[in-house]
C-alpha cells in the first residue's frame, strides 16, 4: 500500500506494480478486486489506469479471461506496424484476420496457378509433419502467405504481409500448450485441407467460407477455451 502523501498517479502505480512484481510478457495480472486492495484504488480508478496502460501497449485485456502483460518489443522489430501490433489485443487481431483473409482466399480460388497450388500443398504437408509448435506456426504462416500469393494481386499480398507483421507483435501469452507438437487430429489440419481444396477447385465462395470457418475456429479455441 502506498503512503497517501507520496501516491503517484494510478497508471504509474499499476505500471510500477507490474515492473516490480515480476510480471513478464504474457503473465496474467491478479483479478481487479485483488488489485484494488493491493494498490488502494477504487474499481473505477483502476479501470481508468488499465485503459491508459492498454493504450500504451503494456497490457491487453479479454473479458472472462483477465488482464495480461503484453510481450516485449520483438527483436529487430520496429516501425509503425510493430507499434500497432503492440497495441492490439489478440481478439482484435483475429477480427482483422477474419475481415481480410476470407476475401484473400476467394481471390486465390479465382487466380491460383499450378505453382501456387504446389506451394500451398507443401506448406500444408509441413504443418502436419511439424515436430514442434514453433515449427507448426512457421508452416502455418507459410501456408497463409502462399494463399495470399495465389491471388496474383500485389496489393492483397502487401496487405496480408502488413497484417502479418502486426500480428507477430501481438502478445499471445495466454495461449497454453499442453503438448510438444500439434496432435495428429489437430483441428486446423482438416480446416487447412478444406481451404486448399476449395482454392484448387476454383470455388471462390467455398474458399471464402472455409477460411472464415477456420479463423473462427482458431478464435474460439483461443478465446472460448474450445
Amino acid at each position: 500500500m502506498y503512503d497517501i502523501d507520496q501516491m503517484p498517479d494510478p497508471a504509474t502505480q499499476v505500471r510500477t506494480y507490474i515492473q516490480e512484481g515480476g510480471f513478464g510478457p504474457g503473465a496474467r495480472l491478479p483479478a481487479e478486486r485483488s488489485l484494488t486492495e493491493t494498490l488502494g484504488l477504487s474499481r473505477a480508478t483502476l479501470r481508468k489506469a488499465l485503459d491508459v496502460l492498454e493504450r500504451e501497449g503494456l497490457i491487453w485485456r479479454h473479458v472472462g479471461r483477465g488482464t495480461f502483460v503484453s510481450q516485449e518489443r520483438p527483436r529487430g522489430g520496429d516501425g509503425p506496424l510493430v507499434e500497432l501490433g503492440l497495441k492490439l489485443t489478440p481478439f482484435k487481431m483475429m477480427r482483422a484476420r477474419i475481415s481480410l483473409e476470407p476475401a484473400i482466399a476467394r481471390e486465390a480460388a479465382l487466380n491460383a496457378s499450378h505453382a501456387n497450388a504446389m506451394a500451398m500443398q507443401a506448406a500444408l504437408d509441413g504443418c502436419v509433419s511439424a515436430a514442434s509448435w514453433h515449427e507448426y506456426e512457421g508452416q502455418d504462416d507459410r501456408l497463409h502467405r502462399a494463399i495470399a500469393q495465389a491471388t496474383d494481386n500485389l496489393l492483397l499480398l502487401t496487405l496480408f504481409d502488413q497484417l502479418n507483421e502486426a500480428r507477430r507483435a501481438v502478445a499471445w501469452g495466454s495461449v497454453e500448450r499442453t503438448t510438444d507438437r500439434p496432435p495428429r487430429d489437430h483441428t486446423s489440419f482438416a480446416e487447412h485441407r478444406t481451404i486448399v481444396a476449395a482454392i484448387r477447385a476454383r470455388d471462390p465462395l467455398a474458399a471464402d467460407a472455409a477460411m472464415r470457418a477456420h479463423l473462427r475456429s482458431v478464435s474460439a479455441r483461443l478465446f472460448e477455451g474450445e
